[in-house]
């Protein structure tokens, strides 16, 4: 993990600076894809889902270093070779567990919220899961432990499999000739985060389009058929660690409701989507059916506001990156307690952007938690050691944090109407 911890401490920069470099080229061009709500959301949704991963909360079926050694026919010279087959092994199993996500009712809430954005941008791609608490995907794998490729090819190729499918969630890129034939592109995943009917369930792949193409998956972005971006049952907050369990919760009421036992037990494993027949007319959900007319969720904000939730998400990303810089001088409970904050944190100030009754108090609880572990310790997690007042630094974040969530829930210069344009 703590390795995981120190390529985050590079690889979270290198994905604001890109953030960035689309920010500004939009404003340059006077076509902007991003406003601050949204994106502030959807990057707060990216640090959820990686101190999650960095700290190693879930199950694990199986583990590929397992099936390695149960299944392998053969070992392997790691040659150049080893990584091409291993990188083809990768993207195919990741081709299967991304149609899974999209098919069956218990995985796509573990994939939701990738999509759950009603825009399409470089932040979207942040919108990450800490809802997958069963990992599983080594299962997939098994094409390739029986082929006996290493582990440590596996564990080196997997994050960086991942961190590639980044660059292709804008729209500000084109169709890109004949790279449309061999890769993911920008113009085939804005058909896949589409709800177009044309477009609904296609381009699964991750980086090569060739299991699209192969297996019946997909299609191309038309002119006459211009993306629209969202879930069709929409997720309404900004909160990340809502949208992560809505659709889970939403098959517990059905399932608790139903009559039908058998209905109880398939509920999980049915198409996404799927229903039982006595519970849908009396506990009808909202389905987007104009794809082109339907309400964009929106709440009340400011330029001030804007200002205030920058600022907070800035904080937020720099104590996660002190977080993996000292991630091995820190105990387990240590991390468990600064990550546990990091997450009050998100689930406070997005409490906010939805403008719920109850966020200032999520809002005080966290800054009073955050000054009590410094005047308690006289440190911020060993801060001191690094930076001179960096524990003092962090004292007055906390305290603004307090005073910005009285201000902002009664402050009167928030309003439905505000630009949200970044």
């Amino acid at each position: 993990m703590e390795a995981y911890a120190t390529a985050l401490l590079y690889a979270i920069p290198f994905f604001m600076v890109l953030l960035g470099v689309e920010i500004l080229y939009g404003y340059l061009v006077k076509n902007q894809k991003h406003n601050v709500l949204d994106s502030v959301s959807s990057i707060s949704s990216g640090l959820t889902n990686i101190i999650k991963d960095s700290l190693g909360i879930g199950v694990i079926l199986v583990t590929y270093p397992y099936l390695l050694e149960a299944l392998a026919l053969t070992e392997i010279e790691n040659t150049w070779l080893v990584w091409v087959m291993a990188f083809i092994a990768i993207d195919f199993a990741g081709y299967w567990n991304h149609r899974l996500s999209h098919k069956v009712n218990f995985f796509w809430n573990q994939h939701v919220i990738h999509h759950s954005s009603e825009e399409f941008n470089l932040a979207c791609a942040l919108r990450q899961s800490i809802s997958n608490l069963l990992g599983y995907f080594p299962l997939l794998l098994i094409p390739a432990a029986l082929l006996g490729i290493p582990n440590e090819v596996i564990a080196v190729l997997a994050p960086a499999h991942l961190f590639a499918q980044f660059w292709y969630h804008t729209q500000h890129i084109g169709k890109l000739g004949f790279l449309e034939y061999i890769i993911v592109t920008p113009s085939q995943h804005r058909v896949h985060h589409a709800i177009n009917p044309e477009y609904i369930d296609k381009n699964l792949g991750q980086i090569l389009c060739v299991w699209d193409r192969l297996f019946g998956t997909f299609q191309e972005e038309l002119a006459a058929v211009p993306p629209q971006y969202g879930i069709l049952k929409p997720a309404r907050t900004w909160n990340p660690l809502y949208i992560n369990f809505q659709h889970i919760w939403r098959l517990l009421l059905d399932a608790w409701r139903t009559n039908n036992l058998w209905d109880k037990i398939r509920i999980w494993f049915m198409p996404t989507g799927w229903r039982p027949n006595d519970v849908i007319n009396r506990y009808p959900i909202r389905i987007i059916e104009d794809v082109y007319g339907f309400e964009r969720y929106k709440t009340a904000t400011s330029k001030r506001f804007n200002a205030y939730l920058i600022f907070q998400l800035l904080t937020t990303t720099a104590l996660l990156l002190f977080m993996f810089y000292n991630y091995g001088n820190l105990s387990f409970g240590e991390l468990l307690m600064y990550g546990g904050l990091i997450f009050l944190g998100i689930y406070g100030y997005t409490s906010l952007m939805d403008r719920t009754a109850y966020a200032i108090w999520v809002e005080v609880l966290r800054g009073v938690l955050g000054v009590t572990i410094i005047l308690f310790t006289g440190d911020w997690f060993g801060m001191n050691n690094y930076i001179v007042w960096g524990s003092l630094m962090v004292l007055v974040y906390f305290i603004l944090t307090i005073m910005g969530g009285f201000y902002f829930t009664f402050s009167k210069d928030l309003y439905p109407e505000a630009s949200l344009t970044i």
